[in-house]
């Protein structure tokens, strides 16, 4: 999440300029296709993307993104509002295909309550291109914070895990088979301090968590796996510069591919090979056809072929300043990004 806890400390240190620390390390240049509508909300309130990928007409995929003092949007692939539900505190969001009646469930951490976490359930109608509320799942104490989902590659069994504030992390086994989703607590793990961002790779069952002030951070996602967590990245003002926030996926093969991690103090995102999370560069989102990208909190990033736009791949940041107008979320072409680093391929 945004907050200006940075801007506080340099201004009880005496310092005279408000601007983040930037990395020394070498930083690539990109730059969005697309962006979405503005939220409504004024303030700091876009925060986390999903997708999902129409398999039959790819261009027709949908985004999924929530406004954390309203509701949660979906938006087409040129960034035009399709519907909006509102559900006033939702903070990050991600969704899986789980078949059955459900098909397409949306799960979003709840921060109604701060005292009690929540996940709040949507069914995401691929016909009327809305969500359809399905309830919500008691998660423990806290105040929810991040949320991802992870299915078990080798018994699709679904697991969320919702973040606390405090970075405590909520593992919940869903069951969508009855009349209405329902779930319960298997464990808890947990970082020192406030963590937010995260992703659970599906084919290794690893989960990466951002701890904002800290760095990034992977745990064994199985719910009898080892609950100590192993780390990978350091918010110290190199590869991340704090907050670490939004985590995303470009998975490749068994277990190759790349983590991808907002560095959201000096407005960049930092590449993890995988399977070893070897640091292998950064970029940043600069003026194109449209306005730059600043404060990055959620990220969300899907490969494969979504149209001609964004042929290799989908990434979606949220816009942290999008002024003269309120937040939004941009669309960019994961092949840019491949482009500006020379690879031959992802």
């Amino acid at each position: 999440m945004r907050d200006f806890r940075v801007l506080s400390v340099l201004l009880l240190a005496g310092c005279a300029s408000p601007q983040p620390a930037m990395s020394p390390l070498s930083t690539a240049s990109v730059s969005a296709r697309l962006e979405t509508q503005p939220v409504a909300s004024l303030d700091d309130a876009a925060d986390d993307p999903a997708i999902w990928r129409n398999p039959a007409k790819p261009e027709q995929s949908l985004i999924v993104a929530t406004d954390k003092r309203a509701g949660i949007h979906v938006y087409d692939l040129l960034g035009q509002q399709i519907s909006f539900t509102a559900s006033p505190r939702l903070n990050n969001v991600d969704l899986r295909d789980v078949g059955g009646d459900v098909g397409i469930l949306v799960a979003a951490s709840d921060r109604q309550d701060l005292l009690n976490a929540k996940m709040a359930l949507f069914r995401l109608d691929t016909d009327t291109k809305g969500l359809v509320p399905l309830g919500s799942i008691a998660v423990g104490a806290g105040e929810a914070y991040g949320m991802c989902l992870w299915q078990r590659a080798s018994d699709k069994a679904l697991f969320g895990f919702v973040v606390l504030k405090d970075g405590r992390i909520d593992q919940i086994a869903i069951d969508t088979n009855g009349a209405a989703p329902t779930g319960k607590r298997v464990r808890s793990l947990k970082l020192g301090t406030q963590s937010e961002g995260c992703v659970v790779d599906d084919r290794t069952g690893i989960l990466y968590v951002a701890e904002e002030d800290v760095g990034l951070w992977q745990f064994d996602a199985s719910p009898d796996g080892s609950m100590t967590p192993t780390a990978i990245a350091k918010a110290d003002g190199n590869e991340i510069v704090m907050d670490a926030e939004g985590v995303a996926l470009a998975p490749s093969g068994s277990d190759g591919g790349y983590v991808v991690v907002s560095s959201q103090g000096d407005n960049a995102y930092a590449l993890y090979k995988l399977p070893e999370a070897k640091y292998v560069g950064r970029f940043r989102i600069n003026d194109g056809k449209v306005d730059s990208v600043q404060e990055t909190d959620g990220i969300e990033l899907m490969l494969g072929d979504f149209g001609p736009d964004f042929p290799g791949g989908l990434l979606v940041v949220q816009d942290g300043d999008n002024r003269p107008s309120t937040q939004n979320f941009k669309l960019v072409s994961w092949a840019d990004v491949v482009a500006a680093f020379g690879w031959a391929k992802h």
